[in-house]
Order: structure tokens, then C-alpha cells, then sequence
């Protein structure tokens, strides 16, 4: 019966390879279920959730099944955490305490809502995973605008030990200084209400650019096993829940502490944030190794955070390889994707090395992928009834989601082209 398991795989996979390309001569198949014996059926669906189509076998994600909620938790706490940590003091800086608590905060648990959905979405549909954020998107709003949605926006455990590391270290060293003088926690105001609403949306930008890997909490579920009784939702969900709670004492403490310690001297800008605020005010007072030790530890987490950023990409590129040589890629294959994936992300950051000034209106750009989309997904797949409790908050939140990308993308340019950003192309 595996034999004929897979001979059936194979025919499918076939089948729809040549209708996406646009062979009209392919004859239309039958349901399944019309062709093939019930018990037949249900092998076919458990192994191409099992892992057992050699095609996932072929793919960097789904090439193995063993893993588990500690496995979910580094990964998530790897991808959960970067750099755009470092620029929420400065967030705090425009909006103050009160409302810069309550952003983070509150972009904090919906972000976290939106993952808890994901991951019920991706065994939602019996007989079916959706591995991939692209697929998901894909299955909830079609072909061409799952595929725009899903791609416009633009895995290790020493990753979220370095990530809970630095963030621990900048913060209570921070604290732990005599503070600059004259330091004010009054929020940064504009000669006009407009100026100072656009710079508050971009603040807002900069928490949302924050919260991060929405689009690879499928994968790392992917790389779970599943079963008929027992799926892939309940350990990725364990896993999560420890995530974030380790994301969220590193974070808050980031940027309360961080916005107590330097208030409105934080730097802003291209060279702003925790790491740019300790060398410029304590790098006199504080050893240089631990200065050292901090850096190299930012060095490691970007490392290790960027195999698993990469990974979607190179699991593309594979699929695209496998999908048209009808075999597995080749060790030599494999290598010469990283290195071309590599060397493409190398050039891009050493060409525009002022990312870091427009994180405010990435995080606009990007928020509907963290806050909006998926609970779409949930209307569309789920499908409950209109008006349900369900039904409401998840529109309410998505609709919501949609305008605060439209409002924060705005202050994001305006903030770019009020007070200016300094482009210095090649010039790190």
C-alpha cells in the first residue's frame, strides 16, 4: 500500500504542476475519494502531513518532522527578538510614559492573539498543513492576493540565549549609570498638532516593527509532527507561551528601563537606540570588554536570526529547483543557494546601511502582516457565523490592523522627510 501511496502522491503532485503551468490538455481528476479506497485516502492525507511526500522531504522546512515545543520556544525567541528592540526607548521618547506603556502593551497582546490564530489555522483544514505563511495566505485569499499579500511585506538555541542576554545586559547596565544630565520624559512635541501626530504614528511604527515572525511561526510548526489525534498545535503552543514570556521580561524591562535611563537623549535616527545610547554616555565608565561582550553577543543573535529569516527563501528557491528537475537538490546545489542568498543580503545591507532610520515605516508596511491578515484568515477559513464573538473581534481587529498601517506608513514618510534622513549609500 505505501507503494501505491506514493505512486498516487507523485501522480498528484504531477497533476497540479501541470495545471499551474497552464496545460489545458491535462483531463480534470475525480475527488480522491471517487478513485481511491477510504483507508487509502487517509494514508495519502497522514503522510503528507507526516512528512512523508518526498517532495516536503526534498524542502529545508519540511525535511524533518522531530520537533518540538523547546525547539518552537528558541526559535520563536530568535525570530521574537532583534534589533528593532534596541529603537524602543526611542519610541518612548515621543510618546512618553503613559502612552508609550500602553502601544507597547497593547501591540504586545495583539500580536500575541494573532500567533495563537496562526497556529490554529495551520492544521485547520482536515487532511492539510499549511507549512508555509504564503500557503496560508494563499488559501485564505486566493491565488494572486493571497501571493501579493504574502510576499509584499518584506534556528538556534545560542540565538535566544544571545537575544535574552543583550537585552538583560543593555537595560540593567543602563540603570545601573549615573543618568545625563538635564534628561526630560516629557514627550517630544512638533511646532504644529500635525507634526506631533505624524511623529506619535511613527512611534508606533517603530513598537510595531518590534513585534516580529509572524511569517515564520508556520514553518517552525512545520517541523513539528502531527497525527489524526494528536497535532502539531498543542506543543506549538506550549512552546509560544514560554517564548513570549521570555520576549516580553526582555522587552518591557528594554524599554522602560532604557527610556528611564537616557529619556529625551536617547539618539535617534540612523545611529539611535540602546546600543548607540551606552557607548555614547557610558563608554567611559563601563569596561571595555563588557562593552565588547555586548556587541558580540548583537554579532551572534543577527547570525543565528538570520539562518532562520533566511530559511523561507531558501525553502523557495528548493522548491522551485525540485519542482522543475523532478529530484532533491545536490549538497553542491544547496551551498551555492546559501552563498547566493548571502551575498545578495550582504550587499543590500552594506549598500543601504540606513535600514535602521526607517523603521517606522517598515513597521507600517509590515503591520498588517502581524496584526491584520491572519485574522482575516481566521474569517475565511473558520468561517464562523456573522456577528459572533469570534466573527467580530477578528474583523474589528483586522479592519483596525488595516488603517493603523495606512496611519503609521504616513508618519513614517513624514517623518523621513520633516526632520530628514541621513543617506549615505555604501557608507556603514
Amino acid at each position: 500500500m505505501g507503494e501505491a501511496v506514493e505512486e498516487v502522491i507523485v501522480h498528484i503532485c504531477d497533476y497540479d504542476e501541470e495545471i499551474s503551468a497552464g496545460n489545458k490538455n491535462v483531463i480534470s481528476l475525480p475527488h480522491q475519494n471517487q478513485i481511491m479506497p477510504t483507508h487509502l485516502t487517509n494514508s495519502l492525507r497522514l503522510s503528507s502531513n507526516t512528512g512523508t511526500n518526498p517532495h516536503s522531504d526534498w524542502l529545508p522546512i519540511t525535511a524533518s518532522r522531530n520537533g518540538n515545543a523547546f525547539y518552537s520556544s528558541f526559535h520563536a525567541i530568535s525570530s521574537g527578538i532583534g534589533f528593532q528592540a534596541l529603537m524602543l526607548p526611542v519610541a518612548f521618547a515621543t510618546l512618553g510614559w503613559i502612552w508609550g506603556i500602553i502601544c507597547l502593551s497593547l501591540l504586545f497582546c495583539w500580536q500575541f492573539y494573532t500567533i495563537w490564530l496562526m497556529i490554529q489555522l495551520h492544521e485547520s483544514v482536515p487532511g492539510t498543513r499549511y507549512d508555509r505563511y504564503i500557503k496560508l495566505s494563499k488559501a485564505a485569499f486566493g491565488e494572486k492576493l493571497g501571493k501579493l499579500l504574502g510576499i509584499f511585506p518584506v534556528m538556534y538555541l545560542s540565538g535566544s540565549i544571545t537575544a535574552v542576554l543583550f537585552c538583560t545586559l543593555l537595560w540593567s547596565i543602563s540603570i545601573s549609570k549615573s543618568r545625563p544630565t538635564d534628561i526630560s520624559y516629557i514627550p517630544i512635541k512638533h511646532r504644529t498638532d500635525i507634526g506631533t501626530s505624524f511623529s506619535a504614528l511613527n512611534a508606533i511604527g517603530i513598537i510595531a516593527f518590534t513585534f516580529r515572525g509572524h511569517n515564520l511561526i508556520l514553518e517552525i510548526q512545520a517541523t513539528m509532527p502531527t497525527s489524526e489525534k494528536i497535532t502539531s498545535c498543542k506543543p506549538m503552543w506550549s512552546g509560544i507561551k514560554f517564548a513570549y514570556l521570555l520576549i516580553a521580561l526582555c522587552l518591557f524591562p528594554l524599554a522602560i528601563a532604557g527610556f528611564w535611563a537616557y529619556g529625551n537623549k536617547i539618539p535617534t535616527g540612523v545611529r539611535g537606540g540602546m546600543l548607540y545610547a551606552l557607548h555614547t554616555f557610558h563608554q567611559h565608565d563601563t569596561s571595555r570588554i563588557v562593552l565588547a561582550i555586548i556587541v558580540l553577543l548583537v554579532l551572534i543573535h543577527c547570525v543565528c536570526s538570520f539562518q532562520i529569516y533566511a530559511m523561507p527563501t531558501l525553502d523557495n528557491l528548493t522548491f522551485a529547483y525540485t519542482s522543475r528537475k523532478k529530484k532533491p537538490c545536490s549538497k553542491w546545489i544547496k551551498v551555492a543557494f546559501r552563498v547566493f542568498f548571502g551575498c545578495l543580503t550582504f550587499f543590500i545591507a552594506v549598500a543601504i546601511p540606513f535600514l535602521r532610520g526607517l523603521a517606522g515605516l517598515i513597521g507600517g508596511i509590515a503591520l498588517p502582516l502581524t496584526l491584520a491578515y491572519p485574522c482575516f484568515m481566521w474569517i475565511t477559513i473558520k468561517k464562523p457565523k456573522r456577528f459572533t464573538a469570534m466573527w467580530f473581534i477578528n474583523f474589528a481587529l483586522g479592519s483596525l490592523g488595516m488603517i493603523l498601517s495606512i496611519l503609521v506608513s504616513a508618519g513614517g514618510i513624514w517623518n523621513l522627510v520633516h526632520p530628514g534622513i541621513d543617506v549615505r549609500f555604501f557608507k556603514p
